[in-house]
């Protein structure tokens, strides 16, 4: 981290700070750009949200002056505004795509539909992209990676989501040399697969989020989501159908990740899975591979074996970003990205009954909620993906509550990019 504090100062000291586009501004995209406001060397020079005035007033409110903010419609009106030294907003992406200095560009809004357009074009604009929607990398991810790699650029998940810390945690053991055998995360919220917006108005008021976002916590569909990204960086599954979601402390964690023959519950290694009791944190599940290398971590006190545990406590979200950012641009690295292909799928089911003609909604909806299998499960069973799930896909038949959803139950939005982007990683046709 010194390293990167002391690029970003020369850069400062250079006036040549990272341009940076925030697409998306509700809380995640908001507390980045404050964050970005605070730091040397970067600066978010273009917030893009569908809403205008939405990011004039996030603006205001993180203290821009307002007569420092101008309104942009096209590449040269933001290049008047960069060389004036404002900060330009606009409601069209296309601004920050085709502007010669913009570098980077970080997707904020948690839209999949909305999400893979804006990755999609950034690339082939020869920008780097930070992906702040994990529902869209789930789905379509191993695309946009490939993509990147074809046009030079990077593609890559956002630091300070749990799946970025968890590939932090796995980095650091895999270049150890430990054996990896299982990862995850903590649960912040009550499981509860069926909850609704209405259900949640007055808590998310009191977080500050949008209803649908909480809904999509608290369903745990963001959870499968976020372990659906880190399968697909790591190769590993869910052990069981929807993970196991244990109740654990981070002491007795190590015992119960232990295999079936061993006296713990996992059928095999190599798995993800979601853990009550240690939110915020993130884990690993390291393997000794020698007497001497047990002794040495019972000595140190990180338990009697033979898995150990290492665990992070926290993720700062949006406020860990800008490392994304520095190492995208100035590195040319990801902090995580769908190495491994498309390993894993959180697919659908029906929240509640439903007829022919309804609209599914999609993630954080009162209509679906979704659970974490392997690709081949999802392929061999034709289950749909819950983030392929667009503003226009209908039920072609009824369904039951907590019924799976496969393809043909639905008619999708063929049309649509990330229909097309998923359809063609599958070799479906459409």
């Amino acid at each position: 981290m010194f390293e990167m504090r002391n690029t970003l100062e020369e850069l400062e000291i250079k006036n040549k700070p990272i341009q940076i586009a925030v697409v998306g501004i509700g809380k995640m995209g908001r507390s980045l750009v404050d964050r970005l406001l605070a730091m040397k060397g970067m600066r978010p020079s273009l917030i893009v949200n569908r809403h205008i005035e939405k990011a004039y007033k996030a603006l205001v409110y993180l203290g821009i002056k307002e007569e420092d903010i101008v309104k942009v419609y096209e590449a040269s009106d933001f290049e008047r505004a960069l060389a004036e030294n404002k900060y330009a907003i606009t409601d069209d992406f296309a601004v920050a795509i085709s502007s010669p200095s913009i570098q980077a560009v970080v997707e904020a809004t948690g839209n999949p539909q909305y999400g893979a357009q804006v990755a999609y074009q950034t690339i082939k604009n020869k920008k780097h992209i930070i992906m702040l929607n994990v529902e869209c990398d789930s789905v379509v991810g191993p695309s946009l990676y490939k993509l990147a790699q074809e046009n030079g650029v990077v593609y890559t998940g956002a630091a300070g989501d749990e799946p970025a810390a968890i590939i932090e945690l796995a980095e650091y053991a895999l270049g150890l040399g430990f054996d990896l055998v299982a990862c995850g995360k903590g649960k912040n919220n009550p499981k509860d697969i069926h909850a609704t917006n209405e259900s949640l108005r007055e808590k998310a008021r009191e977080k500050d989020l949008c209803e649908k976002s909480l809904t999509s916590f608290v369903d745990a569909t963001n959870t499968m989501i976020e372990l659906n990204a880190v399968g697909n960086a790591l190769g590993f599954k869910p052990d069981v159908f929807g993970c196991h979601g244990i109740t654990a402390d981070i002491k007795d964690l190590a015992d119960k990740l232990k295999l079936k023959e061993e006296g713990g519950l996992l059928s095999s290694f190599n798995t993800l899975d979601y853990v009550h009791g240690i939110a915020p944190g993130v884990y690993v599940v390291i393997r000794a591979r020698s007497k001497e290398e047990a002794d040495t971590l019972k000595y140190l006190g990180m338990g009697q074996g033979p898995n150990y545990i290492l665990y992070r406590p926290f993720h700062l979200c949006s406020l860990e970003t800008p490392v994304s950012i520095y190492k995208a641009v100035v590195k040319k690295e990801a902090s995580l990205a769908p190495y491994k292909g498309q390993v894993c799928d959180t697919v659908a089911h029906a929240k509640c009954d439903m007829k022919a003609g309804d609209l599914l909604h999609g993630i954080g909806s009162d209509y679906v909620y979704g659970s974490l299998t392997s690709h081949e499960d999802a392929m061999e069973r034709d289950l749909l993906p819950i983030a392929l799930i667009t503003s226009g896909t209908k039920l072609k038949v009824d369904v039951k509550k907590d019924q799976l959803i496969t393809y043909d139950m639905v008619d999708l939005e063929v049309d649509e990019l990330i229909t097309k982007l998923r359809f063609k990683q599958d070799g479906k046709s459409v």
